[in-house]
Order: C-alpha cells, then structure tokens, then sequence
C-alpha cells in the first residue's frame, strides 16, 4: 500500500491540480465520515489535510502550498461577501450599539487573559502581548460554514455576524498597539502609540476604499442584468480584484469584502440575488480551505512539552476571554439568556 502511494506521489503531486482534486475528494470523504459520528464537516476537511500533508501521507508538497493558498483567499473573500450581505442598516440601527459594547468587552478580556497567561508561566513582555492581540482574533471561516449548513437565521446569527465583522477591524487595531509595545520593548526605544493607531486607521480606511469601490463596481455593473452567468462573472471579477489589490496593498481583504457585502445589500434588495448566485461555489471552496487548513497542521509541535504547555494556557485563557467577555457583556445589554449563554462558543473558532 505504501509503495502504491510512493509511485503516486512520485509521478503525481508536483501538480497543482492534483493536489486540489485530492484534497477534495479526500475532504469530501472524511466530510460524510464526520457527518454520520455527529461531527461538522469541516472536522472531516481538517482530519483528511493532516492525513495527505506533512504530518501524514505527504501527498502534499511544499512548493505547491504557495499556490494552494490562492484558494484559501478566495474562500476568504466569499465567507467576506456573505457575512457583509447580513447587515442591512435596518439591522445596524436596532443592534449596531450592542454589538460594539460586546465585541470591545469580549477582544480586550481575551486580550489581557491571554497576555497575563502567558506572561505568568515565563513567556517575554512582547511575545505574550503579540499572542494576546492575536487571540483576539475570530476566524469567520468555521462560523459562516456551519451556520449555512444549518440554514441558521435570528438574533443569534445576527448578533454574531456583527461580532465576527467588527472583531477583525478591532483586531487590526489591538495587534497595531500589541505590536507598537513589543518593538519599543525590544529596541528599548520610546513607544509610538500615535504612530501605531494612525497606521491601524489607516489600514481600515483604506480596506473601506477598496470595498466601497469594488461594492459600487458591481452595483452598476449588474443592476440592469438579468441573466445570472453574467452577474456571476461580473461579481466575481470586482471581488477577486478587491481581495488582490487589499493583499498587495497589505490591508485586510476580509475588511474590504465585508464591506463590499454590507454596500450591495443596503444600495438595492434587488441585489441579494448576487449573493445567491454566489452560493452554489462555495461548497468546494470551504472544503479545500479547512484541508489545506489541515495539511499546515504539524503534529511535531505536541512533542515539545514547553509549546504544548504554552499552547493549551492560550487556548484556556483565551476560551475564558471570549466567553465571559460575551456573558458579561450581553447581560449589561439586556440580551436574553439564550444568546448570553451560547454567544460567547460560537466565537471559539480562531
């Protein structure tokens, strides 16, 4: 069996498409497999990238990976567009203040839980606030796919939409800060924070330019459009195009999607059929991402007892951040106990 996987890598994966064809099917395979033990899909996806890459079968080769990640921007760019398509500003007008009050309250807890964790069991000043910053982060990824698969709608996925969106623009903010302290710390030089908050705001501004452009580009480019190929091509074209130009630029494309979504539904309803024509794509998109998402997963690191250590304070530290971060929050609000008590689980994916 061994040698039969031997000749197949040796004569197949150098190419690229080989690579996506295996992830998919595998994923696909291991997908069903979750799916019947109770599991999400995306389980299954992540299992079968750690079987066929370095950790397993390395089916996957390194020069390959490179290009792989495109794939893992234009799901990022779709997830982007889908979660910026459910804020409507009838939406942001009844929970937009609620949703900046839980989403600060959750990354700052989570910030300082993390950083204080890991600054307790040795960790450097500037590593710690780093990881803290980045803790703070919620991966929309795991959220958008589990919540179309369950066709879930409500306050609750409203709530936490809201949250995953402005959670990122927080967490450009937090790292700009995190990182502004880190420098200072090991050059031994003054802090900037001026410096660190206006090339933060900046970034954000910049990421809205491009998704307020692209979001208009579409619009009128697809208004008067009825057959749906074309409004497909053509929303496909400005979203590639905006995802490229934020990456290049070294903004946030999932600022830039988001934005480009929340414009399209708010200029026109008529403009909701854009995101439909979206949908039937990304199924092979979100199972390719969490493979590939599992191929970069190296099991060598549980061997160092120091990493594993430091990584299971991270991840308790920064479950407790996001948790009650939420609990407290959405109490202070007056949100009902069942968003309170379940809100603060849906933003554990990172």
């Amino acid at each position: 069996m061994l040698h039969i996987l031997y000749i197949i890598e040796s004569y197949f994966a150098h190419h690229i498409i080989f690579s996506v064809g295996l992830l998919l099917l595998v994923g696909f395979l291991f997908g069903q497999l979750s799916e019947k033990i109770k599991l999400p899909a995306i389980t299954g996806y992540i299992l079968a990238g750690v079987l066929i890459g370095d950790s397993g079968l390395k089916m996957i080769r390194p020069e390959n990976m490179e290009m792989l990640y495109v794939v893992s921007e234009i799901t990022l760019s779709f997830i982007a567009v889908i979660i910026g398509g459910e804020f409507s500003f009838s939406k942001l007008k009844i929970y937009g203040k609620k949703i900046i009050i839980i989403t600060l309250a959750q990354m700052f807890l989570t910030f300082l839980l993390v950083s204080f964790g890991l600054l307790l069991i040795g960790l450097s000043n500037y590593v710690s606030f780093l990881l803290g910053a980045i803790s703070a982060a919620t991966a929309p990824a795991a959220t958008v796919v589990i919540v179309e698969k369950l066709k879930a709608r409500g306050k609750f996925v409203d709530y936490l939409y809201g949250i995953v969106a402005l959670d990122d623009a927080g967490t450009v903010i937090l790292f700009s800060v995190a990182f502004a302290i880190s420098a200072s710390i090991i050059g031994g030089t003054d802090l900037h924070l001026s410096h660190a908050l206006l090339h933060a705001f900046k970034e954000i501004a910049y990421s809205l330019i491009i998704g307020v452009i692209a979001g208009l580009a579409i619009h009128y480019t697809t208004i008067k459009k009825r057959n749906l190929s074309e409004i497909k091509i053509l929303s496909l074209g400005f979203i590639f195009l905006s995802t490229s130009v934020a990456i290049s630029l070294n903004l946030s494309p999932l600022i830039s999607n988001m934005t480009l979504g929340m414009l399209l539904v708010n200029l026109n309803k008529k403009n909701i059929r854009i995101l439909f024509a979206l949908e039937p794509l990304t199924p092979p998109l979100y199972a390719v991402f969490f493979a590939i998402a599992g191929t970069e997963l190296s099991l060598n690191v549980f061997t160092n007892k120091s990493i594993l250590f430091a990584g299971f304070i991270f991840v308790i530290m920064r479950a407790l951040g996001k948790y009650f971060g939420i609990f407290f929050s959405t109490w202070a609000v007056g949100l009902h106990r069942n968003i309170r008590n379940y809100l603060g689980l849906s933003m554990l994916p990172q």
